[in-house]
């Protein structure tokens, strides 16, 4: 069993950043693929990022590449998500998700394990 706590939301203006962490219970951490996803009032959560057990591959939405970047330290249990030049349509609750098996996935099924939520607000 694996428990996530994510934390560093916030509101910021646009064109600002903010570094989500995500810390994780458990010893097998490491083997995990670990993916963020985010869902906006009224919408349904998407993928955002994610990345592989070793952090030797990551992967994007679209709409983020060039801004995020996804990380993770394996010996502090804890992936991290760091967003630059938000824009207002980046406001969401953001989810970290952990993933058994150790390669990258994109759909909210292939995760096994999901945190609370952590909510990022962007003003204009």
């Amino acid at each position: 069993q694996v428990q996530l706590v994510e934390s560093g939301g916030g509101l910021v203006q646009a064109g600002g950043s903010l570094r989500l962490s995500c810390a994780a219970s458990g010893r097998t951490f490491s083997s995990y693929a670990m993916g963020w996803f985010r869902q906006a009032p009224g919408k349904e959560r998407d993928f955002v990022a994610a990345i592989t057990w070793s952090g030797g591959s990551t992967y994007y939405a679209d709409s983020v590449k060039g801004r995020f970047t996804i990380s993770r330290v394996n010996a502090k249990n804890t992936v991290y998500l760091q967003m630059n030049s938000l824009k207002p349509e980046d406001t969401a609750v953001y989810y970290c998700a952990a993933r058994r098996s150790g390669n990258y996935a994109s759909t909210e099924r292939e995760y096994n394990y999901w945190g609370q939520g952590t909510q990022v607000t962007v003003s204009s």
